[in-house]
C-alpha cells in the first residue's frame, strides 16, 4: 500500500510539476514582454513629446523660441537655427562646421521634415546618450525658411532601463538595453554601451508561442556560448517620423527556468511528502483494521476448537465490527438448527424405532398371509387334483358294493376301471406337486407356458382350441405371470370335467400398453355364476387369486350357452 501510494504520489508530482514549470515560464516570459513593451512606450512618448514641441515653435521669433525652448525643456542640451543654405544664424556654432551645417545630418534631413537621430555616442557617466532632433521652420504661406535643431540628452532613460534590469533580478543576470536601427547598444551598460549586438538565433521549441501578441521572445547565443532569452520592442515617436530604436532586454536561459525548476521541485517534494503522509496513515489505518481481522479470525478458530462459545465481537460500527456480529449470528443460527436437527434426529429415530416395529409385525403378519395363501394354494390344488379323483373313486366304490349285491358276475370289470381311475388320480397328484415344486410361467414367460398348458388340454381331451398370443403379451414373467397360469390351468379343469365343449378359444394381449388381458371361451353347456355350491371351491380359488395380484377376473356364463373367463391386470411397460 506504501508503494502503490508512493508511485501514484510521484506520478502526480511529475505530472503537476511538469504542468507548473511550463505555466511559470510562460508567465515569467510574458511579465518581461509587459515590462521591454512598458520601457518602449515609455521611451517613444517622451521622445515624441520633444519633437512636437520643436514643431509648435517653427512659427516664434528666435529670442522667443530659444526662452520657451529652455524653460519649456531644460533637458535639451543645445538649440540652433540654420537659413535653408546651412548657415547658422543662432545658437551652439557647435552645431555645424566653420559656422555652417550644410554638411550635418540633421540640417540635410531637418529641410525635407521632422528628423530624430543619434549625433553622439559616448561613454561618460554625465551623458550617456546624445541624441538630435530637426525641423523645418516656415513662414505664414508655408515656405521653408530654416531649420530649427536641438541636442537631447537622456540621462532618464539609462536610469529606467537600469530600473528596469534591477527590478527584473537584484543579482544583476536580467540586462534592459537599448539599440539603434543597426544593432549598436546606445543605452546599457558601459562596458557595453557602442558595441553591435552579436547574438545569434537559436531555432529550438520553447514556451514563448504564448507572447506573441506582446514583444519578440526567443532564444540566441552569443558569441562566448552563453544562452539569452531576448525580448525586443520598437521606440514608437510617431508614423511620420523615421527611426528604428529597440529596447532589449535579455536573461540567462538557465535563469528563465531556474524558477519554473525551483517551484517544480517544490510541487515535487509536497506531493511526495503528502503521498507519504498519506500511505502513512494509510498504513497505520491498514494495521489497525488487519489487527481487528486478525483477532477476529482467532476468535473464529477458536470457536471451530470448541475452545469459547461465541466469537468475539468487537467495538465499533466498522467492517471488522459488522463482519464479527454477523459471524456471530451465523453461529448461533447454526447452533440453534443444529439443537433442531438433533431434536428431529431423537425425534426420527423414535418414529423409526415405532415404524421397525410395524414393518417387523406387518412382515409377520406377511409371512403368516404368505403361509395362509400356501395353504390356499395347496387346498385349491388338492381340490383340482385328489379331491375329483377320490370322489370317482368313491362312485366307483358304491358302484362296486351295489354289483356285489346285484350282479356279482361284472364285479371284476368294474374293479379294472376303479384301479384306473386310482391310477389317474395318483397321476394327477404327482403333476400338482410338480407344479407346485416348479415355475413355469417365470422360467420361460407367460406365452410358452400357456402354448405348453393348451396343448396337453388338446391331448387329453381331443377338443378344438384356436390360441391367440402377442409377442409383448407372451414376455411377461414375473410372480403373477405364475398365478395367472395357475388361473388358466383351473379354468381348463373345469371345461374339461364339466363343460361338455366342442370349441375352447384363448387368447393373452396387450390392451393400451397397460393392461394384459387373457380371455378363455368354451361352447359348453355353461352354468348360473349366481347358484351357490356348497363343498366346491374352483371360483373363489379363482377369484382369491386373483385379488391376491390385483386382477380384475370377470366370469359370464349362462345355462346352455358356454362360458367365458375374463382376466385384467394392470401393468407397467418395464415389466414386458
Amino acid at each position: 500500500m506504501v508503494a502503490l501510494a508512493a508511485s501514484f504520489a510521484i506520478a502526480a508530482s511529475l505530472w503537476a510539476g511538469s504542468v507548473a514549470r511550463e505555466i511559470v515560464v510562460q508567465q515569467h516570459v510574458r511579465r518581461l514582454a509587459l515590462e521591454t513593451e512598458q520601457l518602449a512606450s515609455d521611451l517613444g512618448q517622451a521622445v515624441a513629446a520633444r519633437i512636437e514641441a520643436l514643431r509648435s515653435v517653427g512659427t516664434l521669433s528666435p529670442a522667443a523660441l530659444f526662452e520657451d525652448l529652455a524653460r519649456a525643456h531644460p533637458e535639451l542640451g543645445w538649440i540652433g537655427v540654420a537659413d535653408p543654405d546651412g548657415v547658422i544664424l543662432a545658437g551652439d556654432r557647435a552645431m555645424g562646421v566653420n559656422g555652417t551645417a550644410a554638411q550635418q545630418p540633421w540640417f540635410a534631413r531637418g529641410l525635407s521634415g521632422v528628423w530624430i537621430g543619434v549625433v553622439e555616442r559616448s561613454a561618460s557617466a554625465k551623458k550617456p546618450f546624445l541624441g538630435d532632433m530637426s525641423a523645418p521652420l516656415k513662414d505664414p504661406s508655408g515656405h521653408i525658411i530654416g531649420v530649427i535643431a536641438a541636442h537631447l540628452t537622456w540621462p532618464w532613460a539609462s536610469h529606467d532601463v537600469q530600473r528596469l534590469s534591477d527590478a527584473l533580478d537584484a543579482r544583476g543576470s536580467a540586462q534592459s538595453l537599448i539599440l539603434d536601427e543597426a544593432g549598436t547598444i546606445v543605452v546599457g551598460p558601459a562596458a557595453l554601451r557602442n558595441s553591435v549586438w552579436s547574438g545569434r538565433l537559436i531555432n529550438e521549441s520553447s514556451p514563448l508561442d504564448s507572447v506573441g501578441e506582446l514583444a519578440e521572445a526567443h532564444f540566441e547565443r552569443l558569441p562566448d556560448g552563453n544562452t539569452l532569452l531576448v525580448i525586443r520592442a520598437a521606440v514608437n515617436v510617431g508614423s511620420k517620423i523615421p527611426g528604428a530604436w529597440q529596447v532589449q532586454l535579455s536573461e540567462p536561459k538557465e535563469l528563465v527556468y531556474w524558477r519554473a525548476n525551483a517551484l517544480a521541485i517544490r510541487i515535487w517534494w509536497i506531493s511526495i511528502c503528502l503521498g507519504a503522509a498519506t500511505a502513512t496513515l494509510g498504513a497505520f489505518g491498514a494495521r489497525h483494521l488487519t489487527n481487528r481481522l486478525k483477532n477476529l479470525t482467532l476468535s473464529a478458530a477458536a470457536v471451530g476448537r470448541n475452545e469459547v462459545a461465541r466469537i468475539e465481537v468487537p467495538s465499533g460500527r466498522d467492517e471488522v465490527a459488522q463482519l464479527a456480529a454477523a459471524f456471530s449470528k451465523v453461529l448461533d443460527d447454526l447452533r440453534q438448527e443444529r439443537t433442531e436437527l438433533l431434536n428431529l434426529s431423537s425425534e426420527l429415530e423414535r418414529r423409526v424405532a415405532v415404524r421397525t416395529r410395524e414393518v417387523e409385525r406387518l412382515a409377520e403378519e406377511s409371512r403368516y398371509a404368505a403361509i395362509v395363501r400356501e395353504r390356499l394354494q395347496i387346498a385349491r390344488d388338492l381340490h383340482d387334483t385328489l379331491a375329483h379323483s377320490m370322489m370317482a373313486m368313491l362312485s366307483e366304490v358304491r358302484l362296486l358294493r351295489k354289483i356285489q349285491v346285484h350282479d356279482p358276475g361284472s364285479l371284476a370289470d368294474e374293479l379294472a376301471r376303479a384301479e384306473a381311475v386310482a391310477h389317474a388320480g395318483l397321476n394327477e397328484a404327482r403333476s400338482a406337486i410338480a407344479q407346485m415344486r416348479g415355475h413355469s410361467a417365470r422360467d420361460t414367460g407367460l406365452g410358452p407356458a400357456l402354448s405348453k398348458a393348451i396343448q396337453r388340454f388338446k391331448d387329453r381331451t381331443g377338443l378344438s382350441v384356436e390360441l391367440a398370443i402377442d409377442g409383448d403379451a407372451a414376455r411377461f414373467g414375473d410372480e403373477r405371470a405364475e398365478v395367472i397360469f395357475r388361473m388358466t390351468e383351473e379354468v381348463l379343469r373345469n371345461i374339461e370335467r364339466h363343460a361338455r365343449a366342442s370349441r375352447v378359444l384363448l387368447s393373452l394381449r396387450i390392451v393400451d400398453g397397460t393392461h394384459l388381458a387373457l380371455l378363455i371361451e368354451d361352447d359348453g353347456v355353461g352354468f348360473d355364476p349366481l347358484l351357490s355350491r356348497p363343498g366346491h371351491f374352483g371360483l373363489v380359488g379363482l377369484r382369491e387369486q386373483a385379488q391376491l395380484i390385483g386382477a380384475e377376473i370377470t366370469i359370464a356364463s349362462t345355462p346352455e350357452h358356454g362360458t367365458s373367463v375374463r382376466i385384467s391386470l394392470r401393468i407397467a411397460p418395464e415389466s414386458l
